[in-house]
């Protein structure tokens, strides 16, 4: 077993790496999670990438009331420690509700703010005030600009580490569309912007009384994203995407994860270089 990380150990893109946020939407069982932290790892192992494990431990905006919605914060932290403390990675996961951030600021290294929450002040500050970094995710419903007062209330209420990840936009009823303009508005503001392939092609709503998808989408618009000029990548990931309780259309199978890493940073490099 690794040794737990320090604390202060984790920084957000020290050498200009792509910070690669993955994991499976939900926490379903310490098995299953272990099986995806371990074959991230390996992932990053091979790749110059920054891995954050990614997974919640409720979902509080699922469709319906009757979806699975995780394992619930007490048992979804011990899991998130035990990924951490045993693959010696850093882990990140979403607070719906003030209360939360300090609990999750004790396990997590980075702490997510849904995108339907992004506005939420008392939210923001919350997580500010724990000392972790804090990755807000772009309300659908927001102009890439406006989030600069996300920006200011996350530096008044003293955060240091400030993410911000676009993902998708409303385009009607039931379909997201990417404006990649938005990566450049959101990184003029000075932080690192983060592109979300997996809730881009999200159709909320789209199977009644669940959320749709299309994940044969999620490679061409990560690769476009990358051209375009990104910091870091979220990816929700499942070794059986069509049996996961939550977001299966949307996720890449964790088979092929590593074959689209490769096209990304491909494509990144020739955009930089």
């Amino acid at each position: 077993m690794n040794s737990p990380l320090p604390q202060s150990e984790f920084a957000l893109n020290q050498a200009g790496q792509l910070l690669l946020i993955a994991g499976p939407c939900v926490l379903e069982t310490r098995d299953l999670a272990f099986q995806i932290a371990e074959g991230l790892c390996d992932i990053a192992q091979r790749h110059p990438i920054q891995l954050v494990f990614k997974a919640s431990y409720d979902k509080a905006n699922r469709t319906s009331i009757h979806s699975y919605r995780g394992l619930g914060l007490e048992e979804g932290l011990k899991l998130l420690e035990a990924v951490r403390n045993e693959f010696g990675v850093p882990v990140t996961t979403d607070v719906h509700e003030s209360y939360q951030a300090a609990p999750v600021g004790e396990v997590c290294d980075i702490l997510q703010i849904p995108a339907f929450l992004a506005r939420q002040t008392d939210l923001l500050v919350a997580a500010a005030e724990t000392g972790k970094a804090v990755n807000v995710k772009k309300g659908q419903f927001m102009a890439p600009w406006d989030m600069k007062h996300v920006v200011e209330k996350l530096k008044e209420a003293g955060a240091k580490q400030i993410v911000l990840t676009e993902r998708g936009t409303f385009f009607g009823y039931g379909r997201l569309v990417n404006d990649m303009r938005a990566l450049i508005e959101m990184r003029s503001l000075g932080v690192p912007v983060v592109f979300d392939a997996t809730h881009s092609v999200q159709e909320p709503g789209g199977l009644g009384s669940q959320t749709g998808g299309n994940r044969a989408m999620v490679a061409p618009l990560a690769k476009a994203a990358a051209a375009v000029g990104i910091d870091g990548l979220f990816l929700e990931t499942h070794p059986n995407p069509d049996q996961s309780p939550s977001d299966g259309p949307n996720m890449v199978p964790l088979a092929e994860l590593e074959s689209l890493i490769d096209r990304v940073l491909a494509v990144r490099a020739a955009a930089q270089g």
